[in-house]
């Protein structure tokens, strides 16, 4: 895979900031300074990541997002200045592999884009099987869930944290633990992305969602409830 990232950032100070950066970590660059430049830019020629702000001047950075995404599997890390879950959320729901809320740390940045494109040349996980919690199945072969029969669609990391807790059901893992197991942080990361997708799990499986907060430590999933006849 080509090593070449593509900045769509508005901001010049930032952009050059990010591409100094980059170039000196080993990467080759280039950069757009709007979302239609960004877009053309993607589809014309397909890089390895894209950094997208989420504030562009002529568009939303979530439709950039969906418009990269629709034309393939192009890796996504989202910039913004908005320190609003929601805006998190929206953004992985369109397909943003991780996001960082300005202003950031470069180094971790960098540690971010390695951690995704490993990600993204990886083997496919040898995950298999299914899991039962409840009223609630997990299927790592067709990557579906459900709920007493009704399916829920869970975005991939959801999907990828959901697994892991169960298949460490009544131990409890520390978002660090999970960073590094479901995102592939070897670093200190931004543990808040932990907290976000466990919310989305919440809301989506709703009240029979088994994952609980051990304050202070991480998350677990309860061991299993009185099975249901």
């Amino acid at each position: 895979m080509s090593d070449r990232i593509l900045i769509v950032e508005d901001e010049p100070n930032i952009a050059s900031f990010v591409q100094a950066y980059l170039q000196k970590a080993g990467f080759q660059v280039e950069r757009a300074a709007t979302g239609k430049e960004g877009i053309d830019k993607a589809t014309a020629r397909a890089p390895a990541l894209v950094v997208l702000d989420l504030n562009l001047p002529d568009m939303d950075g979530l439709e950039v997002c969906k418009a990269v995404r629709a034309n393939g599997q192009t890796p996504i890390l989202m910039l913004t200045a908005r320190d609003d879950d929601v805006d998190k959320i929206v953004g992985l729901e369109v397909g943003a592999d991780d996001y960082m809320t300005k202003p950031f740390n470069p180094r971790e940045l960098v540690a971010r884009i390695r951690s995704i494109l490993r990600r993204a040349t990886a083997p496919p996980p040898k995950t298999k099987g299914r899991k039962t919690h409840g009223l609630i199945v997990i299927d790592a072969d067709r990557r579906e869930t459900s709920v007493d029969g009704v399916p829920v669609a869970l975005a991939p990391k959801e999907f990828e944290l959901f697994w892991e807790l169960l298949d460490h059901r009544g131990i409890v893992l520390t978002r660090e633990q999970l960073l590094e197991r479901v995102w592939g942080y070897t670093f200190a990361g931004d543990t808040r992305t932990v907290d976000v997708h466990v919310r989305q799990l919440r809301r989506k499986i709703g009240d029979s969602c088994p994952v609980v907060t051990v304050w202070g430590v991480g998350y677990k999933v309860a061991d299993d409830p009185t099975p249901v006849s």
